[in-house]
């Protein structure tokens, strides 16, 4: 059995298509289909089902697939560890967010202490980031829904409160507090389906008796507040959009009832190897948001 032969099936399982897998991995069909084939015969036992040319990975693969996986893992996560120690280390930082607001102003203060470390960031829905922690292929994610795993480590940071915004000349534009009941017929303006603050606030309208009426999607909080101010709906800002904005978001209402919070934390895999400017970023991270400041 060797490696080429695993990382080979390990493409197969996932597309379960050898046309499909051959042309990713840039080799032949026939010759995909022979390597298959070796590795059946030296398991002894068939890994997928074959009817009419479809492929479907069958209990046999499904159980083999899982520890091939963790096997491609310790080797990838071992060649990081000796790349690491042998003074070669990675300066990038991986980092997938669910929360674009906490970056800017995180990001800029650690890279004026670390102007080497660079940063490939992406923004994912929070499923999105547990399947890359799983997998290992982050460093670290920063969400506001806690994540769950044999694996992961999710560190609470900083809880805000969620706040309420109105558009100029609102019904409620001259309150100071509501309870969320009193919005249950209004148009929503809201963070898209999957994401971490979309799940929280929906959560809140629950609690509250009812379903938002969801007039608009989207993926950028400052499109979101723009929306509002143009009167087109009411939204739920989170309380660290306030920070260092010089111009806030107006007519914010406090929310009565229920307790609208989120908690922001920061996770990470124990299975990824975690380079030195990793572990700079993490206790940076942590010593920052415990002297936040967001009232």
């Amino acid at each position: 059995m060797e490696l080429l032969q695993l990382q080979y099936f390990q493409t197969v399982a996932r597309l379960e298509h050898m046309t499909k897998a051959a042309a990713e991995l840039q080799i032949a069909q026939p010759s995909l289909s022979k390597t298959i084939t070796r590795l059946e015969e030296d398991l002894g036992v068939p890994l997928f089902d074959r009817k009419n040319r479809q492929l479907q990975l069958n209990e046999f693969g499904k159980l083999f697939l899982q520890r091939v996986n963790r096997i491609i893992l310790e080797l990838n996560e071992g060649k990081r560890e000796l790349v690491e120690l042998a003074d070669q280390g990675q300066t990038q930082i991986t980092l997938a967010v669910s929360i674009p607001r906490v970056l800017p102003e995180l990001l800029s203060s650690f890279l004026r202490q670390f102007p080497d470390i660079k940063f490939q960031q992406v923004l994912e829905s929070t499923s999105s980031m547990r399947n890359l922690l799983e997998k290992a292929k982050i460093d670290f994610c920063i969400s506001s829904v806690p994540l769950e795993g044999d694996d992961i480590i999710w560190e609470p940071l900083v809880t805000e409160e969620i706040y309420l915004v109105v558009p100029p000349g609102h019904r409620l534009a001259g309150r100071e507090k509501i309870r969320l009941e009193e919005v249950k017929d209004e148009s929503f303006i809201s963070m898209n389906t999957g994401f971490g603050f979309r799940n929280v606030t929906d959560e809140f309208c629950r609690k509250a008796g009812f379903v938002p009426n969801i007039a608009f999607e989207g993926d950028e909080p400052g499109v979101i507040g723009d929306l509002v101010r143009q009167g087109l709906g009411v939204a739920f800002i989170p309380e660290i959009s306030w920070m260092n904005k010089e111009n806030p978001f107006p007519n914010k209402l406090h929310i009565m009832e229920p307790n609208c919070q989120r908690t922001i934390g920061l996770g990470w895999s124990k299975r990824r190897f975690l380079s030195n400017p990793s572990q700079q970023f993490r206790k940076y991270v942590l010593d920052y948001f415990s002297k936040i400041a967001i009232h």
